[in-house]
C-alpha cells in the first residue's frame, strides 16, 4: 500500500477542523441533560461515515443510546474488519480545573507537542481515535486502495458500561460478521516508541450508601451519641486495603492470575522512567500494592479506589451537623480469571458486614466487565505489528493495559473474533481528567498507520 503521508497533508488541516466540530458538541452519556447532544453527535457520525465512502449507514435505536453502524462491502470473499469506537465522553468535572472550556477546543503546543495539541473532552477517548478511523477509510476508498471490507459499530454508551452493547450484538451476530475486530480506544508508550495494547483489566463499579439517624442532626447536642455515617464510611473503605495495600476482601484474590518470573522480567523491558512519571503527575512517590512495580501495579495486579465521596455540608462556611447518610463512589480494576460478578457480590457481602452498630448499609452494583488478553502470534497482531513497522520504522512493544474496555470479551464470547487495540494516545492525554488532549502528531500518526493494517491483514489473510 501507498503510503498515506501525502494525502494527509494535503488534507491536514480539515482532518483537524472536522475534529474540532465533533468535539464541540458535549455528548455527555452520564447526564440525561445532554441527551439532545448526544444523539446529534451520533447524526454526525453516521454523516461523516457515509461522506468517507461507506455505502450503508443507519442509526440503530437500541434501549439506550443508538449505534452507528456503516460498512463498505468490496468482496465477499476478502476479509473484513469490524471497527469499533464510541462518540460519547465523560463529564468534564471539575470545571475550575481546566485552562479553557472543555467543549470549546483550542490547539497549544507543549513540551510533548510541539506541534500542537487538541485540548478538550473526548479529543483523546475517544473522538479523535474513533475519527482516525474515519478519514482512514476516506484515504481509502479516495485512492482506490481499499484492500477489503469494513464494518463500523461506534456506540453511544461506552463511558457508562455499555449497557445496550450486548443487547445489540446479540442481535445483529451476523450484521456484525467479521474476521478481526480494531479498536483505538488505548494508548501507547511514547511518541518514538510504539506499543500494542495486548491486554485490558476487567472493572466493578458499585455505590455505597451509609444511613444513619433520620435527619442530619446538631452535632453539639448529639455528636459522641450517635454514629456519624461519614466517620463510618471513611472507616469502612479505609479498612479495604491492610498495611501493604493488599485488598482485604476476603477471596478477592482467589482467581489472580499471576505471571511468571520471565513474563514479568519482559514487561520490565518497556522504557520506563519513574522520576518522569512521578513529575508528570506532580507526585514525590508512587503508592501501591507492596511487592511490585509501579507498571506491574496498573496492568497485571487488581486495585480497589474510590471514585468520589461525599455527605453531609460542602457549601461555604459552617454548618455544624452530623449527616443523616454518607456516599461513595468505587471502582475496582481487575485482572484475567477474575469474574467481575463475583468481585461485586464479594464486595457486597463484605462491605455489609463491616457494618458497625447504628447505621444501614446499601451496595448498588452500578456496571462491571471482565478483563481480556489478546495473543501475540494471530494474524491480528501480526499484522498491526507490520503496520507500525511500516509508519513508525520499528516494531512495537506488546503491553498490558490498567484501563478496561469490558465490551472487548463480549465481542469474542458473541463474535467470536479477536481483537487488535491500535491506540495512539499518550498517558499524558489526561483522559478522564481536566484539560484532556490529544496530539496533532498522534492524531495523523494513526490515519497513516491504520491503512497499513488493512493491507497486512489482507495480505497475510490471502
Amino acid at each position: 500500500m501507498k503510503s498515506a503521508k501525502p494525502y494527509i497533508e494535503k488534507n491536514k488541516d480539515r482532518f483537524i477542523d472536522e475534529l474540532v466540530s465533533l468535539l464541540k458538541i458535549p455528548s455527555i452519556s452520564a447526564d440525561s441533560a445532554y441527551k439532545k447532544d448526544v444523539l446529534k453527535t451520533a447524526e454526525a457520525v453516521k454523516n461523516q461515515l457515509k461522506k468517507a465512502g461507506c455505502d450503508t449507514v443507519e442509526i440503530c435505536e437500541t434501549p439506550g443510546y443508538p449505534i452507528v453502524y456503516g460498512e463498505k462491502i468490496i468482496n465477499k470473499k476478502l476479509p473484513t474488519i469490524l471497527v469499533y469506537g464510541h462518540y460519547d465522553v465523560q463529564p468534564p468535572d471539575p470545571l475550575d480545573l481546566w485552562d479553557s472550556p472543555p467543549f470549546e477546543p483550542v490547539i497549544k503546543k507543549t513540551k510533548l507537542h510541539p506541534e500542537g495539541a487538541i485540548f478538550a473532552r473526548g479529543s483523546c477517548d475517544d473522538k479523535g481515535q474513533m475519527y482516525m478511523h474515519v478519514k482512514a477509510l476516506e484515504y481509502m476508498t479516495e485512492t482506490n486502495q481499499l484492500p477489503c471490507n469494513v464494518k463500523f459499530m461506534i456506540e453511544g454508551e461506552e463511558e457508562v458500561g455499555s449497557s445496550s452493547l450486548e443487547w445489540f450484538v446479540t442481535r445483529n451476530r451476523e450484521k456484525l460478521a467479521n474476521d478481526v475486530i480494531l479498536i483505538s480506544d488505548t494508548g501507547m508508550i511514547s511518541k518514538d516508541v510504539p506499543s500494542i495494547t495486548t491486554g485490558l483489566r476487567g472493572l466493578s463499579y458499585v455505590e455505597v450508601e451509609v444511613t444513619g439517624p433520620n435527619r442530619d442532626l446538631h452535632s453539639g447536642l448529639y455528636g459522641g451519641a450517635v454514629a456519624n455515617p461519614i466517620n463510618v464510611l471513611t472507616k469502612m473503605i479505609a479498612s479495604l486495603h491492610d498495611e501493604n495495600n493488599h485488598i482485604t476482601i476476603p477471596g478477592f484474590y482467589d482467581d489472580v492470575e499471576e505471571l511468571s518470573t520471565d513474563e514479568r522480567a519482559k514487561m520490565a523491558e518497556a522504557p520506563f522512567n519513574l522520576k518522569d512519571y512521578e513529575a508528570s503527575i506532580d507526585i514525590d512517590s508512587v503508592y501501591g500494592e507492596k511487592g511490585y512495580s509501579t507498571n506491574e501495579r496498573n496492568s497485571i495486579r487488581p486495585t480497589l479506589d474510590v471514585n468520589g465521596i461525599w455527605g453531609g455540608y460542602i457549601g461555604e462556611g459552617a454548618k455544624t451537623v452530623i449527616a443523616s447518610q454518607a456516599f461513595a463512589k468505587i471502582s475496582m480494576r481487575l485482572v484475567p480469571d477474575q469474574d467481575w460478578r463475583k468481585i461485586t457480590e464479594l464486595f457486597k457481602n463484605h462491605f455489609e458486614s463491616i457494618a458497625p452498630k447504628g447505621v444501614r448499609v446499601k451496595v448498588k452494583p452500578h456496571h462491571g466487565g471482565q478483563a481480556y488478553v489478546t495473543p501475540i502470534d494471530s494474524l491480528g497482531y501480526k499484522a498491526a505489528e507490520k503496520a507500525y513497522e511500516a509508519t513508525f520504522g520499528k516494531t512495537p512493544i506488546p503491553q498490558r493495559s490498567g484501563g478496561s474496555i469490558p465490551i472487548v470479551a463480549l465481542f469474542e464470547k458473541e463474535l467470536k473474533s479477536k481483537t487488535i487495540l491500535m491506540g495512539f494516545g499518550l498517558d499524558s492525554d489526561a483522559i478522564h481528567s481536566p484539560n484532556e488532549h490529544f496530539g496533532i502528531w498522534n492524531y495523523l500518526k494513526g490515519i497513516e498507520t491504520i491503512p497499513q493494517f488493512y493491507h497486512y491483514f489482507t495480505k497475510m489473510s490471502s
